[in-house]
């Protein structure tokens, strides 16, 4: 295909990718294609780790942080630092062309870096992420965006908001590049906290699961390394959804089903791009970060960062507060034939048992409702939070895994931890260090 003026060599196009809405790799391309200037504004110049579905939305995923060997000349790379002191040259996409042959990998979603390839250490994005708990409506998740939206204004920050294309939202800010990683995820904590103080019914942010409620805002997408999805990425769920752009006088009635590969394009070419104007919305951080430091002097201390990173200094201790030695508990039993339990070999007061370890989330799903089946007794005392599904690193791609806690489930009733439904073993044929 000749795109943006550069052949562009597309292969399998009738492949299909969307199972059960019968999309195929071609229809995806012809989506980007029409999105094409929200496409690459969402991702314009950032590195991007590949995440590609080669077998499709429903196949597992792998991501790729460094760029094919045999890319064609003119697509455009950054080398990139990560936490652990590893390098990559990533791609970069600046025009049509570059998005069409990322996608044609089997590239489903996009999921750049917040910053820019000719400033590999200073974010010029603030990401806000809305992430429910499980059983959250959505209409709780539009009240928390809206929260978010006051204090954004407080800061004198502009937000976009756009769907997450999953459960959430997003809101993004363009920032000063004035400020380090670690300077931005500390105003995304401070963020975070100014909107649960506003409303503690309904937003959290709290980074253990069994503290949270409501709706989450992850902070920690602000750290180094941390990808988001990017405005108008196509998600792999079964209707392909998309993460779409919206007005802010669109969020109080916005549906996240209504956005999908069949639907935006056409709404793109109604209306345009409701985020066409966040490069020319450039704020800065100095409130947030002032705020921080209100905060910290508190006696509020660093919030915890994901288990991969070093031990900040100043930062909260990185232990689920029911896994503390100062508080009673004990290691739950492994499941028959395994070393390490649902907390591996961690304390705890909370009653879990592990159910799956699975290479795709479909597959620990269906562990889980076979597990339920078993015990169809108890599954009424369940309430939705109960059910933990973490999606886990491998070497190259997520795996997931199922916990329930069994706190609603009298003593006497609760099942013992059993053989899990799968085993999976993503480290199983690796031979490196882990």
């Amino acid at each position: 295909m000749q795109i943006a003026g550069r052949e562009v060599q597309i292969t399998n196009p009738d492949k299909v990718f969307f199972p059960v809405a019968g999309y195929t790799k071609g229809d995806l391309l012809e989506y980007y294609l029409a999105v094409a200037e929200g496409a690459v504004r969402g991702v314009s110049n950032r590195p991007m780790a590949l995440k590609r579905f080669v077998q499709g939305a429903d196949g597992e995923a792998f991501f790729q942080k460094r760029a094919p060997a045999n890319r064609p000349p003119w697509i455009e790379t950054a080398v990139l630092s990560f936490p652990s002191g590893r390098t990559a040259e990533e791609i970069v996409v600046s025009d049509a062309a570059q998005l069409a042959w990322v996608v044609n990998l089997g590239c489903i979603d996009l999921n750049p870096h917040p910053v820019r390839s000719d400033d590999l250490d200073h974010p010029d994005e603030l990401r806000i992420d809305l992430d429910p708990m499980p059983g959250v409506p959505w209409s709780q998740v539009r009240e928390v965006a809206l929260a978010a939206k006051d204090v954004l204004d407080d800061m004198g920050l502009t937000g976009w908001p756009k769907t997450s294309g999953s459960r959430g939202m997003h809101i993004y800010c363009r920032i000063r590049r004035d400020w380090t990683y670690h300077e931005v995820r500390r105003a995304a904590v401070a963020f975070a906290r100014e909107v649960e103080r506003r409303v503690p019914a309904i937003a959290t942010a709290k980074w253990w699961k069994e503290e949270r409620h409501g709706v989450f805002l992850d902070y920690n997408q602000n750290a180094k390394d941390r990808t988001v999805a990017s405005a108008y990425s196509v998600r792999p769920t079964p209707d392909a959804r998309v993460s779409t752009p919206l007005r802010w006088d669109e969020v109080p009635d916005c549906e996240p089903e209504a956005f999908t590969l069949a639907t935006v394009p056409a709404r793109f070419a109604a209306i345009g791009d409701p985020g066409a104007g966040i490069d020319s919305t450039v704020g800065s951080l100095e409130a947030l970060l002032e705020l921080a430091a209100r905060q910290e002097a508190d006696g509020l201390p660093d919030a915890p960062w994901p288990p991969n990173y070093p031990r900040q200094p100043g930062e909260a201790p990185r232990v689920q507060p029911s896994r503390a030695r100062s508080r009673p508990g004990a290691v739950p039993p492994a499941a028959p034939g395994k070393e390490a339990g649902p907390t591996g070999r961690r304390r705890t007061i909370v009653p879990l048992v592990e159910i799956a370890r699975a290479r795709t989330e479909k597959e620990a799903r269906e562990g889980l409702e076979r597990w339920k089946s078993r015990h169809a007794e108890i599954v009424p005392l369940l309430e939705p939070a109960d059910v933990l599904v973490d999606a886990m690193r491998g070497r190259s791609s997520a795996w997931y895994r199922i916990r329930v806690n069994l706190m609603h489930v009298p003593a006497e009733k609760r099942p013992p931890q059993e053989p899990l439904e799968i085993d999976y073993d993503p480290w199983a044929a690796y031979r490196g260090r882990r």
